[in-house]
């Protein structure tokens, strides 16, 4: 559950904070003036975070790397292409069909 707390709660609070978080996975967000600033998560969420982020830019690399010598506007063709066709199987899907004799 993500919880709402000024800056100024957290500070006074600190070691109340860590103990919920770590022990119940709570996680709070740290405003000031209103605006949210920083979060307080447990740190095996972040871990977590991390490698997905690390998964998700090595990716990334490896696409790059495939591509690096095909031209930019084919790759841009061949894009929207797949995008049209999702858009066409998406809108099939969501059509209905006929309706169905009873029995």
């Amino acid at each position: 559950m993500i919880k709402k707390i000024n800056a100024l709660k957290a500070r006074k609070n600190l070691g109340q904070l860590l103990e919920e978080v770590f022990y119940n996975g709570d996680q709070f967000v740290i405003e000031r003036a209103g605006k949210p600033m920083a979060a307080i998560v447990p740190l095996r969420q972040l871990e977590e975070w991390q490698k997905h982020r690390e998964r998700f830019f090595g990716m990334i690399d490896e696409v790059w790397e495939r591509n690096k010598k095909v031209d930019p506007d084919v790759i841009e063709q061949e894009v929207k292409e797949a995008v049209k066709a999702v858009r066409k199987e998406t809108a099939r899907r969501e059509r209905p069909g006929p309706p169905r004799p009873p029995g």
